[in-house]
């Protein structure tokens, strides 16, 4: 009986494209994926068009520019067009979205890593929507599609009330007999 020789080992390029973390949000990936439509579009015009016509190349964004090169792409192949066009799709429909609200606008460095931690520790592919809620103090409020957990310094006061009045009283019982409020500056009376 003949032993056969082992196969060579084909290699898989199963390479999936990967968010950069300046993209955060819904609305940053809708936009990418329209802008890679129109793209594609240009060079599948250009290909119609008579040879020697001048035409001009849409200008990518900086948000495309990260895209393409973290992921290793040329937006000249038709096959890497394709790709981030169908990865962008699916990442619209399918992406798990949180979404957080703080009490002020939150500078693009946080937002940025807000993601990349969620991206490394939940999902690959999270995408967060930011609000406002002024009302909040400090903080944030997250809610997925099924929960909402409140980390806002408005919460803790309101857990804690009950602590706080607690103390209060027992502060106020320990004032000297005779005081009854707090000192008054000199020369005020009351």
């Amino acid at each position: 009986m003949e032993e056969q020789a082992p196969k060579p080992r084909t290699q898989q390029h199963t390479s999936t494209v990967q968010l950069p973390n300046s993209v955060v949000s819904p609305m940053e990936v809708a936009r990418l994926l329209r802008e890679i439509e129109q793209i594609d579009d240009f060079f599948n015009q250009e290909a119609l068009r008579q040879s020697g016509t001048p035409t001009n190349m849409p200008a990518n964004s900086r948000l495309m520019e990260s895209l393409v090169q973290n992921n290793q792409m040329n937006l000249l192949d038709a096959t890497h067009r394709q790709a981030l066009i169908q990865f962008l799709r699916e990442t619209d429909a399918h992406a798990p979205v949180v979404h957080m609200s703080f009490s002020v606008d939150p500078p693009g460095k946080l937002t940025q890593q807000l993601a990349m931690w969620l991206r490394k520790n939940i999902d690959e592919h999270m995408l967060i929507t930011i609000g406002l809620q002024p009302n909040i103090g400090a903080g944030c409020v997250l809610r997925t599609t099924n929960k909402i957990f409140d980390l806002s310094l408005r919460e803790f006061f309101t857990e804690k009330r009950q602590i706080f009045i607690d103390r209060l009283h027992v502060a106020l019982t320990e004032q000297e007999p005779g005081t009854a409020g707090p000192p008054q500056p000199e020369g005020v009376t009351a």
